[in-house]
């Protein structure tokens, strides 16, 4: 019946921006900034630190292919990826709170605090970037 607009242009450039975003910070993951990523992992959580880092890695990985390729799964990864930021997100507030440095520029309280600030933005980006949010929305209203 109701079918939804087809994504704006501004919305696929930024899906594709998000992707490789994504893609990298993953493949960063598993490389050339493992050891700092893995200050974010919380003390309390019962696996590896490296294994926590690994994982995400590539789920980041993953989703942002997903996101740039998988059109059919485009709104279902924008769920999964702005799940995924509200996941990590403890991740963010350990390393706040237990002034744990990384990646050269989270070398202070100040700069750790603003980062956290970042995530919600993440988190819609996700939601709008993929059209989940304007399917939620529309399905919200069919209903």
């Amino acid at each position: 019946m109701n079918k939804l607009k087809k994504d704006t242009l501004t919305q696929n450039i930024f899906r594709i921006l998000l992707a490789i975003f994504m893609i990298y910070a993953g493949f960063s993951h598993l490389t050339f900034n493992r050891i700092d990523f893995q200050a974010q992992v919380p003390d309390w959580v019962p696996l590896s630190k490296d294994l926590v880092v690994i994982l995400s890695g590539i789920v980041e990985m993953i989703l942002g292919l997903g996101l740039a390729f998988w059109k059919n799964e485009r709104t279902r990864l924008g769920w999964a990826l702005a799940l995924f930021f509200v996941l990590i997100f403890p991740g963010n507030i350990a390393q706040y709170l237990e002034d744990k440095d990384a990646f050269g520029a989270l070398d202070s309280d100040r700069a750790r605090l603003i980062r956290l600030f970042f995530q919600p933005v993440l988190i819609a980006w996700a939601l709008w970037s993929s059209g989940a949010w304007k399917s939620w929305r529309a399905n919200k209203t069919k209903n």
